[in-house]
């Protein structure tokens, strides 16, 4: 029990982190708590959807061979799926909030989100060795949050707009994703190339937050932001 405690704990820590980090940083309007939690349980349950979905989609895949075979679970059984599913999720619950009035607010929203998602397939690993849940915490949750960082920023310009910049925010969502499990599927040393592509996505992450702050107060001065 113990263990399992210890494991949970280590599979929790690193979204907590990243969502009080996030959400202190909102310079806006704060959003409420509540909704910020239920983005975070959106996320969550959204594992359930997205394994069904994944499971049949992985009995398309099985004619594939070798290398086709990983950019297939890779990009579209992982990648495709999972940040469409994170994208879906925002779209119905969480979109139409009247406290969902800024760029900024998509990103954070959307970090949440996928941060519950990381936090459920991080617990289906708590039945593990810890160093596997230390590895997560480093690589995979920030991955999480980086790609659907990226997919929030264009679900805020969305809302922020009018203009449907959702394909664009999925696309860019789904290649990191994508390459991110390619790599780990390799088993080889091409795998510590995660480590640039996470630093990568979070520096691509950082420059759409600023701009959405940017973006943000020439809205609310009553400059409507560039498309």
């Amino acid at each position: 029990m113990e263990f399992l405690l210890i494991n949970i704990l280590l599979a929790s820590v690193p979204a907590i982190v990243i969502i009080v980090y996030i959400y202190r940083k909102d310079q806006g309007g704060k959003e409420p708590r509540l909704l910020v939690f239920m983005a975070f349980v959106i996320g969550f349950f959204a594992v359930i959807p997205a394994a069904v979905i994944e499971i049949l989609f992985a009995e398309l895949g099985v004619n594939f061979r070798g290398i086709l075979y990983d950019l297939f679970r890779a990009f579209v059984v992982a990648g495709l799926v999972e940040e469409g599913v994170k994208l879906i999720a925002v779209r119905l619950f969480l979109f139409k909030s009247r406290y969902f009035d800024e760029i900024t607010d998509g990103i954070l929203y959307t970090i949440t989100a996928s941060l519950g998602f990381a936090f459920f397939e991080n617990i289906l690993y708590s039945f593990g060795p810890p160093f596997v849940l230390i590895a997560r915490g480093i690589t995979a949750v920030p991955l999480h949050a980086s790609a659907s960082g990226i997919l929030g920023y264009f679900i805020g310009v969305t809302k922020a707009t009018g203009k449907n910049r959702l394909l664009i925010g999925l696309s860019a969502a789904v290649l990191i994703h994508g390459f991110y499990d390619f790599l780990l599927f390799t088993e080889s040393w091409p795998a510590f190339f995660i480590f640039p592509l996470l630093a990568a996505s979070v520096l691509l992450l950082r420059r759409l937050y600023k701009l959405a702050r940017r973006r943000d107060l020439e809205y609310r001065s009553g400059a409507a932001p560039a498309s």
